[in-house]
């Protein structure tokens, strides 16, 4: 399978191909996308978004980001674990986010898991799974570019150890990618070294 290298935008930079197939990508590709992300509630975020992205395209998470931060308190593990039967039915019938009962309930239930935690222990947990840079290749064309990896399988297999739910080795795969535990930039993508 071949798969496609870096892409020159309209600005003349090159990016990761799927940087440039929405105006919505281009920001969120250059300056979010595999960059490091900190904090047990920033990466509650981003996990939550994940699940919520299994069988979409993320672009329809990521136009809807904003009302999921409103929809569910700005993420903070805290606010989400005190919702209540009214919070959800609230969150049912929100048409800022994604009404799927299944992924509510989960993201629900994963704060409750996660208020039981220490401060700074899922992030400990989630970066323990972050593979040596050194070992990793930048990937040269999106054919290089896996879906799941050993890591991913097995940082999903300790969070639903852990009580986390709607997480699985895909979505492990791109949390991991988002929130930079892997640098999954193109080799001739201009946004990967910064």
């Amino acid at each position: 399978m071949t798969g496609v290298g870096a892409v020159v935008g309209p600005d003349g930079r090159a990016r990761c191909p799927w940087g440039l197939s929405a105006e919505d990508y281009v920001a969120y590709h250059d300056s979010e996308w595999g960059r490091p992300v900190h904090g047990d509630d920033a990466l509650f975020e981003r996990l939550c978004l994940e699940a919520f992205q299994s069988g979409l395209s993320w672009i329809t998470i990521l136009r809807r980001r904003e009302g999921f931060r409103a929809a569910f308190a700005s993420f903070r593990i805290a606010s989400v674990a005190e919702f209540g039967d009214p919070d959800r039915e609230r969150l049912l019938a929100d048409p800022g986010i994604i009404r799927n009962r299944a992924k509510i309930d989960a993201t629900l239930a994963n704060a409750r898991v996660l208020e039981d935690w220490s401060t700074g222990e899922l992030e400990a947990l989630i970066w323990s799974y972050a593979p040596d840079p050194a070992k990793r290749p930048a990937p040269r064309t999106t054919a290089d570019i896996p879906a799941v990896t050993d890591e991913s399988t097995a940082l999903a297999k300790t969070l639903k150890k852990r009580g986390i739910r709607f997480v699985g080795p895909t979505t492990a795969y791109a949390l991991m990618q988002a929130c930079g535990l892997v640098n999954d930039h193109l080799a001739g993508c201009e946004f990967r070294a910064a």
